[in-house]
């Protein structure tokens, strides 16, 4: 694994990690968001509620945390807990630019984020970022990058990215959306200097939405570490909403749903680090179950009966209101 740190971790969930999207602004796509943050979402209440998320985890021993510069306010909840505990030079830290966060702390705005993958943004978004958490940044990713995205081809950004990396961080990419592997294989292709630029990966797996899974193989045997995001589909592998295949696996192992779900992420070969995108402390403590679900072949098999057409996945998570 590329992260230094994070390669020598032995805890039972070093292959989790914590990923900041649900907690460092105050609308999201998640199901039952409602419950699960309450009425109160002003800046200081989120910050606490991240704090307390990062405590959680880091006492569990999770320490990979994942923000972005789109998620809000997550880099500076991250890096106030950070400034606070300089004790925790064991947390690995990753964020992404490419999205540009412009909800102002609402959460019926009318657009809650702007892509933009040209290098005048990553100049200005890793300015940002830096004046934040500084040298404690690990990994900086391209946020959804797509088949089309101009980062896979403007050479410009690519020696740029090629510095950063010359001078000790970590450059990756993320993807989403229905052409995750044909994303996947192109970042692959992208060389400055004769070597491959990105050393990360970060995408969407889950039980219903699998089909990144060869491309991500394929990542992995290039020497990238796999990131897997949205383990529980925005909510819709939790308990209340999860399908009956799941219930009926979950029941059986006597663990819940969202620890079953991510326990197939972590089955699988190529995943280096599978993402908790929790709000809640109770969430995340039952997120880290995960290594100790009991999946057999035929556990697995009823799984797999879950998975859908990506077009159709995708499509259905377009449609998730932020809330």
């Amino acid at each position: 694994m590329p992260f230094a740190r994070l390669a020598t971790a032995t805890t039972p969930t070093c292959h989790l990690g914590l990923g900041l999207a649900a907690v460092g602004r105050p609308g999201y796509i998640n199901l039952g968001r409602d419950e699960d943050l309450g009425p109160d979402r002003g800046v200081e209440a989120m910050r606490a509620r991240t704090h307390e998320l990062l405590d959680a985890a880091y006492a569990q021993g999770v320490r990979y945390v994942d923000a972005a510069r789109s998620y809000g306010r997550s880099e500076e909840f991250l890096a106030d807990w950070l400034n606070a505990r300089p004790g925790t030079d064991d947390v690995v830290v990753g964020s992404k630019w490419g999205y540009t966060y412009t909800a102002g702390w609402s959460t019926d705005a009318d657009r809650h984020e702007v892509k933009d993958h040209s290098l005048a943004a990553y100049e200005r978004q890793r300015a940002e970022t830096d004046a934040l958490l500084g040298d404690r940044l690990d990994l900086y990713q391209i946020h959804s990058v797509t088949p089309d995205s101009p980062a896979l081809t403007d050479k410009d950004l690519h020696a740029r990215l090629a510095d950063a990396a010359a001078g000790g961080l970590t450059v990756g990419f993320s993807t989403s959306g229905p052409a995750q592997a044909d994303a996947v294989r192109a970042a692959l292709a992208v060389t400055v200097g004769g070597e491959p630029l990105f050393r990360t990966v970060q995408s969407t797996y889950n039980v219903l939405e699998t089909s990144a899974g060869p491309a991500l193989a394929e990542a992995h045997d290039a020497g990238l570490t796999v990131i897997v995001k949205e383990g529980m589909a925005n909510g819709r592998l939790a308990g209340p909403h999860a399908p009956d295949a799941l219930r009926e696996v979950a029941a059986a192992t006597g663990l819940g749903c969202d620890a079953v779900a991510l326990a197939a992420v972590l089955r699988q070969p190529w995943a280096g680090v599978v993402l908790s995108g929790a709000a809640t402390v109770a969430q995340l403590t039952s997120n880290l179950h995960a290594p100790a679900v009991d999946l057999g072949e035929e556990r697995l098999a009823r799984l797999a009966t879950l998975a859908e057409d990506p077009r159709a996945y995708w499509e259905r998570r377009a449609q998730l209101s932020w809330h």
